[in-house]
């Protein structure tokens, strides 16, 4: 196993680098540098610069107009990113739908829907999740009737994430009760702007409007938007759930937050603190496990080999590794992160905050936001005994 890169790979690496130097908003880094909530446009603004570059869709083949790299290429391309203090990519287009579409969809879902993926213009949405219908998912009851060229669709979505910003979204949908409940979904693109839709916030602990409800009555549906094959859903459902959940992973993320932790541990005067750095550095001794894991699955795809379907061990540890990042900042931090109240603050320069807390996500909004992330993508109790299957047999 060969985990080291090539001449070639590092000189990619500095041509991203560059790239993303010279093109990120310093603005946008800011905040995300400092935790800061971004807004709808400077979320979709980092989207269109990467599409103009034919970057967005990244992990694309060129035949749907991506740049065709490879496992390596897109790794370093997504470290790069995020080293750079880029924000995410909004995953539902380019990560989660267009995958599905390219394997699944017809030739004209391709040239409809594709294009404005790739460019950052079209912003998508995710409707899996019910209320009682989540790690469960085959359990969902929101129904799509055919009726002539177009199914009528009614039900509810839950936790739709930022979905009151979704102009489509793909849905999976119960179009039949006779068989195993994973028989009879189906999955559609529905446009948000069809008369029956309506989006109803959801306001999380950390107060910020992130998640939705999204209602369906008697929305009428093309039957053309069905990707596939009625009642084969539960299929291209799965395909997508292993991008998500290799997505949550995020390692490189990880790397960018630790030394965010270590520069507001120093400035709140608990560096010094001996137990609190062993936990700083378990927390980073695994970080380091992921990414050795990631690249070992680099290496084997670089060999030839067949890797192992290891998305849910990404989630898992992924995902509890954000969740004690985010435990650590918060508690560096002390009382300074609760909203700001009297003369409590952090030492803003030096931990690389703002001065003004006014539109700063504090660290314990962010610490209870964060406590979803080993419930959504499928929980990991579900996540271990899929590993348990499928991995060790």
């Amino acid at each position: 196993m060969d985990l080291s890169f090539t001449p070639e790979e590092q000189a990619f690496r500095s041509e991203v680098r560059q790239w993303v130097a010279a093109n990120l908003p310093k603005e946008i880094e800011r905040k995300v540098r400092a935790g800061i909530h971004l807004s709808r446009d400077e979320m979709q603004a980092w989207g269109k610069i990467l599409g103009k570059k034919g970057w967005l869709g990244h992990a694309w083949p060129v035949e749907f107009g991506g740049p065709g790299w490879n496992a390596i290429q897109k790794h370093l391309f997504e470290e790069e990113c995020a080293l750079a203090g880029a924000p995410r990519v909004v995953p539902f287009g380019p990560v989660m739908v267009a995958p599905v579409i390219m394997a699944f969809g017809s030739p004209e879902q391709q040239r409809r829907h594709l294009p404005g993926i790739a460019s950052g213009d079209v912003w998508w949405s995710q409707g899996y999740s019910e209320p009682g219908s989540g790690s469960d998912l085959a359990s969902l009851k929101c129904k799509a009737e055919r009726v002539g060229d177009k199914y009528i669709v009614n039900g509810q979505k839950t936790w739709t994430t930022l979905g009151q910003y979704g102009e489509w979204i793909f849905c999976l949908v119960r179009t039949s009760n006779e068989g195993k409940p994973q028989t009879g979904i189906s999955f559609l693109l529905i446009d948000m702007k069809s008369p029956g839709v309506s989006v109803r916030p959801i306001i999380l602990l950390d107060g910020c409007h992130e998640v939705n409800e999204v209602w369906f009555d008697n929305v009428e549906v093309p039957a053309e938007n069905l990707v596939g094959e009625e009642n084969k859903g539960w299929n291209y459902a799965k395909y997508l759930l292993a991008h998500e959940r290799t997505n949550i992973a995020d390692v490189n993320r990880a790397k960018r937050e630790l030394e965010r932790l270590k520069r507001i541990a120093k400035a709140e005067g608990v560096w010094d603190d001996t137990r609190f750095r062993d936990q700083i550095a378990l927390l980073e001794v695994d970080i380091v496990a992921l990414e050795m894991l990631v690249l070992r699955v680099l290496s084997a795809e670089k060999a030839g080999k067949q890797s192992l379907d290891i998305a849910g061990l990404l989630k898992i540890r992924g995902s509890e590794i954000q969740q004690r990042y985010t435990e650590l900042m918060m508690l560096a931090a002390g009382p300074a992160a609760l909203p700001r109240f009297g003369d409590v603050q952090l030492n803003a320069e030096a931990a690389g905050w703002q001065a003004d807390y006014a539109d700063v996500a504090t660290l314990a909004a962010t610490y209870f936001n964060m406590r979803k992330t080993t419930i959504y993508g499928g929980s990991n109790e579900v996540q271990r005994n899929i590993v348990s299957q499928t991995v060790l047999g």
